[in-house]
């Protein structure tokens, strides 16, 4: 370096430093990048590994090679290690004050990720944003809901809300409500309803599937209906039946009330 300042100046040694640091930064975003993906495809290789906590401490591992790639660069220029660690602990300092919503957040993300209420996959209700979790990284947890729409909820926001967890049981309960009129067979709607899940498949056996009068409304007798199905077969069974027990309804003279409007002409 001296001989390189003595022949062409100190000029010539910045832009050896500044073309060295260059390829450093180069050589240290490929190696980040490099790094948090062979992480985070580690659920794909073993899949003990849990893909949010994959994802999660990808980010970890991204962001601390950075780290260490812009201290080896700030050596090139004369820092030293022991005052760039001091400087970095007092920027640290005054960038956690400033940031303390996202520090928040990534103290609820390390909460989510030890407390586990929820994992990449899972139907989950978010502070209110239905979706399936798609992500779970340093500050933000993202969501993609059933219409294919992104949704990304700060992760102090989730830690502090109710968590409504969808997939966490293999199996749902399908509560469905049925009006009759008062002139219908009641028990022969009833036993319309239960002979349809028998012969769903999708409705589970045991819990054994069950018909009970709810209530008697204005208009007409109130059935509840409650079987209990697979998680990922509650929906289609629940349309499912709706539309079999209208048409069985039908065919056995069962009617179901609506609301009626009876017109009065005022006279005079």
């Amino acid at each position: 370096m001296d001989t390189l300042a003595a022949e062409y100046g100190p000029w010539a040694v910045l832009a050896l430093n500044v073309l060295k640091a260059l390829v450093f930064l180069v050589i240290g975003f490929l190696i980040a990048g490099l790094a948090a993906r062979f992480v985070k495809n580690s659920p794909k290789r073993n899949k003990r590994i849990d893909p949010m906590l994959a994802g999660f401490l990808a980010a970890i591992v991204y962001y601390l090679i950075l780290v260490v790639v812009v201290i080896a660069v700030l050596q090139l220029f004369g820092f030293q290690a022991t005052s760039l660690v001091a400087v970095l602990g007092a920027a640290t300092l005054a960038i956690g004050l400033a940031l303390q919503g996202s520090l928040a957040n990534f103290a609820a993300g390390v909460m989510l990720i030890l407390i586990r209420p929820f994992k990449i996959g899972d139907f989950v209700d978010l502070s209110g944003h239905l979706g399936t979790a798609t992500d779970l990284n340093l500050f933000m947890t993202e969501l993609t809901t059933v219409d294919n729409v992104k949704i990304v909820v700060p992760n102090g926001q989730v830690w502090n809300s109710a968590i409504t967890n969808y997939s966490a049981y293999p199996t749902r309960r399908c509560d469905i409500t049925f009006e009759i009129d008062y002139e219908a067979d009641v028990d022969r709607a009833m036993e319309i309803v239960l002979e349809l899940t028998r012969q769903d498949s999708r409705f589970l056996k045991e819990p054994e599937p069950m018909v009970r009068v709810a209530s008697l409304g204005e208009s007409g007798i109130e059935l509840t209906f409650r079987g209990w199905t697979n998680a990922e077969d509650l929906w289609e069974a629940r349309w499912a039946l709706l539309k079999n027990v209208k048409a069985a309804f039908d065919q056995s003279g069962i009617s179901i009330p609506y609301p009626h409007r009876v017109m009065i002409e005022k006279k005079g």
